[in-house]
């Protein structure tokens, strides 16, 4: 089995409704987003996928969050939008892309603060 994974970054606003502290109030994080693909086979060239053709796909996805306030996009409507919520919605959108029967996305790992991560997998 082979494991790759691609890290990326975006900044945005959220707060978190009914939280009994301060993550109730509206702020700022430099969010770090990391996928992990497996593949059980190489292609042709060698590779379990083009490092490049994950990360297009992700910075399609982290492009509708970059600069926002994530309470307010539309793919995290009625949900407060915690690190666990976003890897579940960027695991579920990258898979829909990516898996095909030789990968898959095996994980979404999102930190929004230096020593604090939250995965997602099916």
């Amino acid at each position: 089995m082979y494991e790759i994974s691609v890290e990326s970054h975006f900044s945005a606003a959220h707060h978190l409704a009914n939280y009994p502290g301060n993550c109730a109030r509206w702020h700022g994080h430099n969010w770090t987003v990391t996928v992990f693909i497996q593949a059980d086979a190489l292609g042709a060239l060698g590779m379990a996928i083009d490092f490049r053709t994950v990360k297009d796909c992700l910075h399609t996805l982290l492009a509708k969050f970059d600069h926002t306030d994530l309470n307010q996009v539309p793919e995290l409507a009625g949900v407060n939008p915690t690190s666990e919520v976003i890897a579940r919605y960027l695991y579920r959108e990258m898979a829909s892309t990516l898996d095909d029967g030789r990968l898959r996305v095996a994980r979404v790992q999102v930190s929004e603060t230096p020593g604090t991560r939250a995965s997602y997998f099916e």
